[in-house]
């Protein structure tokens, strides 16, 4: 079987990957003491076959270079459409993917490494993290939903245009009679809320609670997220077989979605009702969406698939 070493001890947000690469190859950790300050952040970095790669899950704000010329493949989950750090030649981008609970793999690849290397208050962080993520599971196909919709988020501080696409979601659902609507925005702790306070939401939902709402959901939205990344709820709502409205990526994916056939993108919150209208008079529409969308993800963005993908570019490079 083929081996991965991985060279040091990456936060939850690699969860996904190490499940993947476990699935496929060998997985063994041996910590390189030139990787050390990379421990516990959005970074993995491994050797195949003698040489580096990297998966970078960090917000889009460009490439760490050091780590970009020891690299032969360095792996992006945000890859910003025209952005000179990642139109780097050795930069390839990632497709949607989620963290998950993977603590006993977490425990059984790096072992003790876990408590030689991190502070002990960042891996009990690191762990209670991980248990309140779902277990990966591939969801079973289920494309007609009833008039409900979920949707809960946080207000940003510095994306004034993704809380504003958000707040017109949450007042169109509130307002339209034909949806059963549960969620809204989760009050700042700092108390400024932004003017949003008609749309505050008096609940907070764990993320398992979080996922098993969503999966019921007529539709899904999606927005850019900080810095125009792409959401990881995506790559869940995916699984879920879940009809995804989307506006516009900022990043590159390695196999873009088809229009109005993986998923809807719209370019305006005034599109809201007209694909409520169609979605709702035919039916058939709706879960042809929902149905290429999880063909898509069950194609491209499953753990074991990301691995292959991750492995191939890699022998290519």
């Amino acid at each position: 079987m083929k081996t991965i070493q991985l060279l040091n001890i990456p936060n939850f947000y690699s969860s996904y990957y190490l499940l993947g690469l476990n699935q496929a190859y060998k997985v063994k950790f041996k910590m390189d003491s030139n990787f050390t300050k990379f421990n516990n952040k959005p970074i993995l970095i491994f050797k195949v076959n003698g040489t580096i790669a990297v998966i970078d899950n960090d917000d889009p704000t460009g490439v760490h270079q050091e780590l970009y010329e020891l690299a032969s493949v360095y792996f992006v989950t945000n890859k910003l459409i025209d952005h000179d750090s990642y139109s780097q030649p050795k930069v390839k981008p990632l497709y949607p993917h989620y963290p998950v609970n993977t603590v006993l793999l977490y425990f059984r690849i790096f072992g003790l490494g876990l408590f030689r290397y991190l502070k002990f208050e960042d891996l009990i962080r690191q762990i209670y993290i991980l248990l309140r993520r779902p277990l990966y599971t591939s969801y079973k196909k289920s494309f007609k939903k009833d008039n409900f919709i979920f949707f809960s988020s946080n207000i940003w501080k510095k994306e004034p245009e993704t809380n504003q696409i958000r707040a017109e979601f949450i007042r169109f659902c509130k307002a339209d009679n034909r949806i059963v609507f549960k969620g809204g925005f989760i009050p700042r702790s700092d108390g400024t809320n932004y003017g949003f306070d008609n749309e505050l939401n008096d609940e907070k939902y764990s993320p398992k609670m979080f996922s098993k709402l969503s999966a019921k959901s007529k539709i899904a939205l999606n927005n850019p997220a900080v810095c125009g990344a792409v959401s990881w709820r995506l790559a869940e709502y995916l699984n879920q077989g879940l009809f995804v409205l989307s506006f516009p990526f900022k990043i590159e994916l390695p196999q873009n979605f088809a229009q109005a056939s993986e998923v809807y993108f719209i370019e305006k919150t005034t599109e809201y009702k007209p694909v409520l209208n169609k979605i709702v008079d035919n039916p058939d529409f709706h879960e042809a969406v929902a149905r290429k969308g999880k063909l898509y993800f069950d194609t491209y963005c499953t753990p074991l698939a990301q691995a292959k993908y991750i492995y191939d570019s890699i022998l290519k490079s």
